[in-house]
């Protein structure tokens, strides 16, 4: 479970470096109870910001990700953050 919330969080922050590169502020959040793990990635960017051509690379990415998050029983959510008008989250959770 360590390892795939830590693919979590580097997924997410690599997204954000790709798609919302005008983000002022990015949140990591890991929250721990009786039940489960939850880890939140978000940012307020708008999204659409372009890289070079030599800064994409092919890859699995969110698909990947729910692919290991759910292996472990656990489930994924991503999308626009609600209510905040601008900025993406990926939230992960796992059960203990």
């Amino acid at each position: 479970m360590q390892a795939a919330a830590f693919r979590v969080v580097q997924e997410a922050l690599t997204n954000v470096r790709r798609h919302a590169a005008d983000a002022t502020e990015v949140t990591v959040v890991l929250e721990h109870d009786g039940s489960g793990l939850s880890v939140t990635v978000s940012d307020d960017g708008r999204g659409g910001t372009r890289l070079p051509a030599a800064a994409h690379f092919s890859g699995f990415g969110l698909v990947g990700l729910r692919e290991r998050v759910t292996a472990l029983g656990g489930e994924l959510r991503t999308g626009p953050r609600a209510g905040a008008g601008r900025g993406w989250e990926v939230r992960a959770r796992f059960p203990c």
